[in-house]
């Protein structure tokens, strides 16, 4: 009888003690063999204290306990290199505030044997965001089209961070490379998967505003994220190594 895939479900935090309190016992409900790992930039509100007794009482919960607020691109990196160092077979991130509600993981592992990377989709049909107002709908629309162009992807939602990956895939990326701290890197992630041959899928999903604290998306780190976005276009113009030493134009491709 064949056995099903190790699945760790990663979530970067910085003061969500609340959330997480609700959180992890919800994932729990949908997916009860998942393993959770809370990567925490040492929140003030002590999140990593919570996760640190939630632990204690259950094996499947893990924490890992960083220096400060050292940005979600290397708490999202940290996860990676976590799960695969301990030989998960699947990855899912998802956001810690109940944006991406634990109803729809179900539907992303299901999907997992369809390609490398299932995407959690608002823009494909089915998908949808509850909560905004017409500016962030532009917004993320336009940062969307901007990544497509940009970057290659055929993908329709790429600026979200609830994944599903491959563990075998990721560790075929040189994370160390990454270029983007902020929200910047949940495209790049994408464009360096694709670099390696990947496979990607899109199942829909319902966004929803969180549950409790406040967003730390701001200004800044918007415009930072599409300068990000135009140094990767212009890494993926240039000429590449093949592995016989000639050299590869990924436009040309």
């Amino acid at each position: 009888m064949p056995t099903s895939p190790r699945l760790l479900i990663t979530l970067c935090t910085y003061n969500e003690r609340e959330n997480i309190l609700q959180l992890i016992p919800e994932i729990h409900g949908v997916l009860p063999d998942a393993h959770v790992l809370v990567i925490d930039d040492a929140s003030p509100d002590g999140t990593g204290k919570l996760v640190d007794e939630m632990a204690a009482q259950d094996d499947r919960i893990h924490a890992l306990h960083r220096s400060g607020k050292l940005g979600l691109g290397t708490a999202t990196i940290a996860g990676f290199e976590y799960g695969i160092r301990e030989g998960y077979d699947l990855l899912l991130n998802m956001d810690a505030d109940f944006s991406h509600p634990p109803r729809f993981l179900p539907s992303l592992v299901e999907a997992c044997d369809q390609a490398d990377v299932v995407i959690a989709s608002r823009y494909v049909p089915g998908g949808a965001v509850v909560g905004w107002g017409p500016l962030r709908h532009i917004m993320s629309r336009g940062i969307n089209i901007y990544a497509r162009t940009m970057l290659g992807l055929t993908t329709r939602d790429n600026s979200g961070s609830f994944r599903l990956y491959s563990v075998a895939k990721l560790a075929e990326v040189d994370w160390q490379q990454s270029r983007a701290k902020g929200y910047a890197f949940e495209e790049e992630i994408l464009f360096r998967l694709k670099n390696v041959g990947c496979t990607f899928v899109e199942v829909p999903f319902q966004f929803e505003e969180r549950r409790f604290g406040e967003t730390k998306i701001n200004t800044q780190e918007a415009l930072s994220a599409l300068t990000i976005l135009a140094q990767l276009g212009f890494e993926r113009l240039r000429p590449r190594r093949s592995p016989t030493g000639s050299q590869e134009n990924e436009s040309n491709t």
